[in-house]
């Protein structure tokens, strides 16, 4: 396959129902599709002769705390037999299932247990979907925009008990009053104090 354009004309013919959206962008095709047509679509790009799209690169998420449907999912598949590279995105709710990919890519299985732990999506049918990146207790999902940017716990070390302990985030903070002023001028007190 020579051109993307070619390669898009191809993939709209074939998953003419499942494509809501293409275009080509940053030199690879882009697109949209709903969540119920993942698996399908997914099967048809690794599969199909004119595609083989056969390396999954990335799963990942953003977060539109706005929307109705919070998360758009994306993932970045590559066809080295062709040399192209392809994303493929849809949106969901902040509770839905999504169907997991492990079965079709078992690289997905990290990708997608990355994706819950810090973004709370949900995957069903994972083989061992737990934290992956955060402590077992943990509270929240850090790439969720309403996560508080200084978190709910603090970790240190206590000297006393010898361990490593966790406990609600106190910030404290000395205020201090700064002067703005050249430092080639000379500060305020220093000025004071050649007076004398």
């Amino acid at each position: 396959m020579e051109k993307l354009t070619d390669l898009e004309k191809i993939i709209n013919s074939e998953l003419t129902t499942k494509i809501n959206s293409s275009e080509i962008k940053h030199n690879q095709i882009n697109l949209i599709i709903d969540t119920e047509d993942l698996i399908e679509v997914i099967q048809f790009l690794k599969t199909n002769t004119y595609t083989k799209f056969k390396q999954l690169i990335d799963i990942t998420a953003v977060d539109y705390p706005e929307n109705n449907k919070r998360f758009k999912l994306v993932y970045f598949l590559l066809s080295h037999e062709f040399n192209k590279r392809i994303k493929l995105e849809y949106y969901v709710n902040d509770n839905e299932l999504v169907s997991s990919l492990t079965s079709i890519f078992p690289a997905a299985n990290w990708m997608e247990r990355e994706v819950f732990d810090m973004y709370g999506i949900k995957f069903k049918d994972h083989p061992d979907l737990r934290r992956i990146l955060t402590d077992y207790g943990f509270e929240g999902h850090p790439l969720r925009k309403d996560f508080p940017l200084t978190g709910h716990n603090e970790v240190r070390y206590s000297q006393e008990e010898k361990k490593v302990v966790y406990e609600p985030v106190k910030l404290e903070q000395n205020y201090r009053n700064f002067d703005y002023e050249s430092p080639w001028e000379g500060t305020k007190y220093i000025k004071d104090q050649t007076k004398e």
